[in-house]
Formats: C-alpha cells, structure tokens, sequence
C-alpha cells in the first residue's frame, strides 16, 4: 500500500489563501518503519470544521501529531500562518498555544490528582500568573460543562467526563486549532450530544476544530470539509462532496453515509431538486417529510 499524499491539480495553489496551519512536503517514518507519510500537502483552514477520515494505519495518528508539534516531520515543513515553526522551546510553545491535540484515551493525558490541578498544568507551564490560569481553568470547565467537577478527584471521573476533562485542559491553552482524535468513541448517545453541543459552542467562539472519526455519519453532520485518507491520496473538500465519492470511500474503507444514500434515493424518485445536499440526519428528514417534499 502507498503512503498519503496530497492529489492536487497541476498548478493549483499549494493551500487556501486562508489556512493557519499548513504542512509542505512532508515526510515521516517511524524509526525502522515503513514510510507513514509522504510528500504530504495538507492545511487546517480558519473557521472551517475538517473531519479527518480513513482506515485504521492510514496515517491519521500521524498526521495530528505533526500538526500539533508531537511529531517533526522527516521532510518538509509545517507553518502556522505561513511562518514556519522551529521546534526549539520558543517556537514549540507558540505552536502549543496556537495547536492542541486531544488523544483518543483520555487516561492517555490525564495525570493530576484533581480536574482542576489536571486542567492548570497547560496555563501552568506558559508562566501565566496564578490569576490568569484560574480565569482559564474556570473559562475552560464552564465551557465543557464541568465546574461542578472542578475539585473531583480524576480517577472518580466516568469515561465521559474523563474525555471532558481532557479536552477541558486543551481549551485552557487557549489553541485557535483544537484536534480531537475520535472524541466520541466510548459515549453513549447522550453523551455523544453533549459532547457535540460543546464543539459547537467552542466553534461560535473562533476555535477551528478538527476530528478524526470513522463514524461517516457524524461526519456528514458536523463538519464542513472532509478529509480523505487513501492508499493513492488525502483528499480533502467540502464534507458533502467528498462523502458522495463511492471509490474515494471504498479506498478509505468507509461506506456511504446515510444522509447521502438517503438524499439520492430522494433525486432518484423526484422527490427533492438535483441540485442540493438533502437531509443529513433522520431527524432532517422527518422534518423534511413534515413539511411536505418540493
């Protein structure tokens, strides 16, 4: 299997005019490993919701790691507003404050004694006054609905609000990028909600989010662009467009989602325009039924 690689048009541009953290021909091999990336053209565009999807070995890891400073990249580069990033302290702390990646096993990051202690180890580290960190822990908490558990010992936490927690101490940094791997793997549907109430919440207040997930469907619904991860390319574009792509989906080794297969089974009959995305969700559609098809 080839490794990912960015498919563009001859002579497009090498990113959107407004990406914020872009990386440039790059490379990387887990030491005596294959080849994981290669030549890799790949940008997070500001205000644009991106779910990252593929196979399971497909590189998403990967590539979240060298976005958010984790990883260094073999070849090439990785810029944040077209600056590149040095990954000296100096500049792995500006990528830091401008980058977090959540992982997907919250106990993979949660360490302190306490949900607060666990949320002020970011704040704590950039030097911030002791007034500072506490309005980012009490900001951070509110946001993930969390303050009751402001003083809760984390190894009392349930799995989701583990999952909370660690993101609540991502979003205390303050990122204009925030990366979640599988966020809602392990929720149950409630949990899912509220998780996915939050986001949106954290995107109406300026942070670009990315997500990686296998779940096509969630995808559909949340995010504005998708990104492909296949054995010929990344992929990337309007989350629709490319969700539509039944040989992008079956290299990915997705299926299709089920607001597209029920959108086109609704053109097929006439029982909506040509032109147009459809219902996305069930609950799309029974609003759609409600008032009646066009």
């Amino acid at each position: 299997m080839s490794e990912p690689r960015a498919l563009r048009e001859p002579g497009a541009p090498s990113g959107p005019s407004d990406s914020l953290v872009s990386l440039r021909a790059a490379s990387y091999a887990y030491e005596e490993g294959p080849t994981v990336l290669s030549g890799l053209d790949f940008d997070v565009v500001e205000g644009r919701a991106l779910a990252l999807l593929g196979r399971n070995g497909s590189g998403k890891t990967t590539l979240m790691r060298l976005l958010s400073g984790g990883l260094r990249p073999d070849e090439g580069e990785l810029t944040v507003e077209g600056a590149r990033v040095t990954y000296d302290r100096k500049g792995l702390t500006r990528l830091r404050t401008t980058v977090q990646l959540v992982v997907q096993d919250p106990d993979d990051q949660l360490f302190a004694a306490s949900v607060e202690q666990d949320v002020s180890f970011g704040p704590l580290n950039l030097g911030l006054p002791d007034a500072e960190v506490r309005a980012r822990v009490a900001e951070a908490l509110a946001a993930l609905d969390i303050t009751a558990l402001t003083d809760r010992p984390t190894h009392l936490l349930s799995y989701g609000q583990r999952k909370r927690t660690a993101i609540a101490g991502a979003v205390a940094m303050r990122p204009r990028v925030l990366i979640l791997d599988e966020p809602t793997a392990g929720l149950d549907p409630d949990g899912q909600e509220r998780l996915l109430t939050t986001l949106q919440r954290l995107r109406d207040a300026g942070t670009t989010v990315v997500m990686a997930t296998h779940d096509v469907d969630l995808a559909l619904r949340w995010a504005d662009d998708a990104a492909l991860l296949t054995p010929s390319g990344v992929r990337t574009g309007p989350v629709a467009e490319m969700l539509a792509h039944r040989d992008l989906l079956t290299q990915a080794g997705l299926r299709l989602p089920w607001g597209i297969a029920v959108a086109e089974l609704l053109r097929a009959h006439g029982l909506v325009p040509g032109v147009g995305e459809g219902p996305r969700t069930p609950e799309e559609l029974a609003v759609l039924a409600a008032r009646g098809v066009q």
